[in-house]
This record gives C-alpha cells, structure tokens and sequence, in this order.
C-alpha cells in the first residue's frame, strides 16, 4: 500500500459519513496519475500555495488601499484567515480539511487590484462582465501555469465557483444552488465569518469606525472584541450543524440576524463610507485607462506581458492582464504610461 491509499484509508475510517473522502472525487478536468504520497485533495492544496496568482494576493487590497500600517488586511492574509476559521468548522465537524483548505486557500485567486472596487470598474467595461468568483476558476482553470492550469479537482473546483455572496444570503438552502460539498459550504460560511470580523478590526485601526458604533445589540449578542465574536460565530455554526440530522449547515435563525444586521453596518459605515470609497473611485480610473490604452495598443499590451500573440479574444487577454494585477503594479504601470516623467538634468 502507497501512503495515499493509507492516508485514504484513514479518511475512510475516521471522517463523517458526509464528508467527501479524497478517493471518491469526481477527477480532474484532465486525467493525470495520481500522487503517490498526497490524496487529490492535499494535492491540490499545494498546487494553489505555489501558484503566482496565491503570492500576488500578498499586494492586493482587502478593504483599505494600500495602508501605511504593517497589521491591515491585505487579500492575502483574509485568505489565510477563512483557512483556519474552516478547518476549525471542518474539523470539529469531521469533514475533509485538506478538501476545505484547498478551497479557502483558492477561493479568491480571480480577485482584482484594489478590491470590490476594482470588480465593479471590470464589470462595467468589460463586455463580458466580471465576477471574482468566476475568474478565480479561470485562472486555476486556464490562467495559471503559463496557460496550462492547475487541473484541480471538480469538488475544489466547484467550492471556488459557489463561494460568494457578496450581500446575497448567507446561507443558501436553494439545493439547485448549493454546493456539491459540505466542506465548499464550510468555506463560504467561514468567508463571511473572516471577513466581517477582519473588516470591522481594520475599521477600528484606521479611525473609521470605534467599538461603541457597532449597534449595541450586536455586541451584546455576539461579543465585545474581536475574538469573542469569532468564537460565537464558529461555535453556533458548529452546534447547529452538529445538531442536525443531516447536518446541514447552519447558523440559526437568531445568530444569523445579528451577522446579517453586522454585515449591514459595515456597508453603511465602511465599505460605502467616504473615506474608503472615495480613493476606490480615484483607482476606477486606473483600471478604466488601462484596459482602454491596452485594446487600442495591442502591441504595448503584448510587449508588457512578454506574450508573442494573443491567446484568446483581445478583450478577454486584457480584462486576464488587469485582473492578475496587484495594487503596486497597476499604480506603477499607470505611472508609466500616462504621467509625464521630470527630466533627468545634470547638475
């Protein structure tokens, strides 16, 4: 017996009885011979960390632009943050953490420079449209690996795609729509969790919000810090869930009033406040100039991405080429493509 099957073995024997074990996966897009030492799942998990798309996140913004300070969020660490609030569900629920790991640690790999914001100008302009969610599963799909893809596998690849809900439901009981996994709505569960509480603390730290402007009952229900409120958050999904006969994820009723109504005010009070949006709007700019300059001057474009030819429709390889962007870059090529330059004069 190789080490995957003994390590498929132990799944078997100790994961819930709805928990997607790693041998019974639905495969990968393309056939390839299986690892011999990692099930499919762990194997993915390490494909998305040594990905470029995964390192770039480190530059690209969650909610605040570019910070100052060393402790802001940046896309990078609000991954790494649902990473851990999932396998703490996933574990105290016995479902397969390296399926849940994977997902979490790819799920938003489409993400653009300078957040929601930067989704929202892409949206627009581009004739497609664009939704993060979606291009994430371009990039483990296609982007990735000079063009060749991760090749994940469809319960990864399906957790990426059903992440998402923006202000939509939290939980989602449509089953046309759920998931094809317990463990992918572990992540979204675990996204929202993260987020919320992550957002709130960053508010905190840039003087945009203070702890008595988080409406009173939240705090009394949920918790007076950061801490406590992830603790209630996690432990109420973990208790209802565990208490359902087919254990269908849940939050209940009352918990999930108080995430929603807190989710509500970071709307109002931070990601719609003046001064966070306000710069977003400046970086609307950015994008809106890139994209336009780069399908007017194919040529630039190619000569920026070291590319010979397009890979696919004109449109579409440069919507690719400004998403992948960090924050950085897109600052720094709009700089020099359309700001003048002081001259160099000797002294």
């Amino acid at each position: 017996m190789n080490i995957r099957n003994r390590l498929e073995e132990r799944e078997a024997n100790i994961l819930s009885p709805f928990a997607q074990l790693s041998k019974n996966s639905r495969g990968r897009l393309k056939e390839e011979p299986e690892c011999d030492i990692r099930p499919a799942y762990q194997h993915d998990r390490d494909r998305i960390i040594h990905s470029k798309s995964f390192r770039r996140l480190k530059h690209k913004t969650q909610v605040f632009l570019a910070p100052t300070g060393d402790h802001y969020r940046t896309r990078l660490t609000h991954t790494l943050e649902v990473s851990q609030i999932a396998r703490t569900i996933a574990k105290a629920l016995s479902l397969n953490e390296d399926l849940v790991e994977a997902i979490s640690l790819g799920h938003d790999l489409g993400h653009t420079p300078f957040g929601h914001a930067g989704e929202e100008v892409l949206n627009k302009i581009h004739y497609e449209g664009f939704r993060h969610y979606e291009h994430s599963l371009r990039v483990v799909d296609s982007l990735e690996r000079d063009g060749i893809g991760l090749n994940l596998t469809m319960e990864v690849r399906d957790g990426i795609l059903k992440h998402s809900k923006g202000k939509g439901v939290i939980i989602i009981r449509d089953k046309d729509d759920k998931p094809l996994t317990k463990e992918a709505e572990v992540v979204r569960i675990a996204d929202i969790i993260a987020y919320i509480n992550h957002d709130i603390d960053d508010a905190k730290s840039g003087s945009v919000i203070r702890e008595e402007d988080i409406p009173e009952d939240c705090r009394r229900f949920l918790g007076t810090s950061h801490s406590k409120r992830i603790d209630t958050m996690v432990r109420g999904v973990i208790k209802e869930t565990m208490e359902s006969p087919d254990m269908t994820l849940n939050f209940g009723e009352e918990l999930e009033f108080y995430i929603v109504k807190l989710r509500d005010f970071l709307y109002e009070r931070v990601y719609d406040s003046d001064v966070v949006h306000g710069d977003f709007l400046k970086c609307s700019r950015i994008i809106t100039d890139l994209y336009e300059y780069f399908l007017k001057n194919p040529d630039a474009f190619l000569k920026e991405t070291g590319k010979r030819d397009f890979y696919d429709e004109r449109e579409r390889c440069v919507c690719d080429f400004i998403a992948s962007m960090t924050d950085r870059y897109a600052f720094n090529l709009f700089e020099k493509i359309f700001l003048p330059l002081p001259w160099n004069i000797p002294v």
